[in-house]
């Protein structure tokens, strides 16, 4: 008699095809007929997008205006060289997110939750946050500052910030928000163009890469500067930005290489036009530059006018707009990536806001009430500015933990894990950030408490 032959399991029904893996599907299938074809030029256009997004998108207002600010008060020395190195720290750091973010295809949220536990998870995103809503408030005040210079006000800033946060949601495609994101974030250069404008002694500018001067100031003003600058080009928003943009792209390992050249290529643009701030200040070193309130009223721009003409204070004051409105979006993405990571809800803008409502609500949601505090009568707008880039400073180093953490955790990469090299240089970038911004909080306590004078 022949054995009873036992039931084989029932079938499951794969996954259905959402909308996101559709809209996922026709962006790989463009990479990948351009890789078949060997158009390099092409597979490089359709691979850019999140590394030049983060890089420029940190060179924001609050950025510039502190770049000009220390042209303004203490010259090129120190920190036209100073800027450069920063950006160089900033590419290990982002190349790191990148690299995670095309080998597990998740958002650095996502992992962290995972791989850490939900305390840890939801500690990050917290952390994120706070930051950005500081940091969106800023972004706000300068595109406040940009506006007044042509006789504009705070509603105004108001309502074009939230205009486009909105205008971007409308494609249902991260390859469409991508592309207007990166058509807006070129204007950075613009600042470049101001630069040229107070026609700079151009040996001046090339002796200013010995790290000379060192800015003639008290400690704790010196750490400030060097806490702020460094607030200015490295943040938690860009580490969550660019590991969560690269997996909505749909990158995956065989496109590290372009990622790599991506996040380099914004890390020279964004150091060659926060040097353009730079220089563009420095205009106004012998002309009061200690005493200018570049957020009362149009600042800068009204002052490079009086000093360098009406071109150069017309296209700082767009600058400022520009770099406003652009991290606006980009830091307000990073914070909706965040959110619906750690929910565990669809966090894609391959999705239309009835399909991601949380992911949506969480991108307009922290942009609205950054906006609400600029129209609070007496609300404190210069102290908000100032402050944002050294939160970020102080609040950073627990995010760079966990991503060199990620991107050594062999279970998770495999053979894409960091290298000892790599290692090594974000440990010491890591260390640096964390002693700078300990420095200056330490040393801010002491005169709190009147300990040190």
């Amino acid at each position: 008699m022949a054995a009873t032959q036992a039931p084989s399991p029932p079938m499951l029904a794969p996954p259905a095809v959402t909308e996101e893996d559709a809209a996922r599907s026709l962006d790989r299938s463009r990479v990948h007929s351009a890789r078949l074809g060997g158009r390099r030029w092409s597979l490089m256009w359709l691979l850019v997008g999140p590394g030049i997004l983060a890089m420029l998108g940190e060179n924001d207002g609050p950025s510039m205006i502190a770049y000009a600010s220390d042209g303004a008060q203490y010259g090129l020395g120190f920190f036209v060289p100073f800027i450069p190195l920063l950006f160089a720290m900033a590419y290990v750091c982002q190349e790191m997110c990148m690299r995670v973010g095309a080998v597990t295809h998740r958002g650095y949220g996502e992992l962290v939750l995972q791989r850490f536990g939900s305390v840890w998870g939801w500690f990050a995103a917290g952390d994120l946050t706070l930051t950005n809503l500081v940091t969106l408030g800023a972004e706000f005040v300068s595109i406040r500052v940009g506006l007044a210079y042509f006789g504009l006000g705070s509603g105004v800033a108001v309502a074009l910030g939230l205009t486009l946060v909105v205008f971007t949601f409308s494609g249902g495609r991260y390859w469409r928000w991508e592309r207007i994101v990166l058509g807006m974030a070129l204007f950075n250069g613009l600042f470049l163009v101001a630069a040229i404008l107070v026609k700079p002694h151009a040996g001046a500018v090339l002796d200013s890469f010995d790290f000379t001067p060192l800015p003639g100031a008290p400690v704790n003003t010196l750490l400030l500067l060097i806490a702020s600058t460094i607030g200015a080009t490295v943040t938690p928003w860009m580490i969550f930005f660019q590991q969560g943009a690269s997996a909505d792209k749909g990158m995956t390992p065989r496109d590290i290489r372009h990622g790599r050249y991506d996040t380099a290529v914004g890390a020279v643009l964004a150091s060659i036009f926060g040097i353009g701030a730079v220089v563009a200040g420095a205009a106004l070193l012998t002309h009061g530059g200690a005493g200018i309130q570049g957020f009362a009223g149009a600042g800068f721009p009204q002052a490079l006018r009086r000093v360098a003409g009406a071109a150069a204070g017309t296209v700082f004051a767009l600058g400022l707009i520009e770099a406003g409105a652009v991290a606006i979006l980009t830091i307000s993405a990073s914070t909706a990536y965040a959110a619906a990571e750690c929910v565990g809800v669809t966090h894609s803008f391959n999705t239309f806001p009835r399909q991601a409502a949380l992911f949506y609500a969480a991108n307009f949601g922290v942009a609205l009430t950054a906006a609400l505090v600029i129209l609070i009568p007496g609300a404190p707008l210069l102290s908000i500015a100032l402050n944002a880039n050294v939160l970020a400073t102080v609040l950073l180093p627990v995010s760079l933990v966990f991503m060199v953490m990620l991107a050594n955790d062999k279970g998770l990469m495999g053979a894409w894990a960091n290298r000892r090299s790599t290692n090594v240089i974000g440990i010491a970038v890591v260390t640096f950030v964390g002693l700078c911004g300990t420095a200056y909080g330490i040393d801010s306590f002491l005169r709190a408490v009147h300990v040190a004078g």
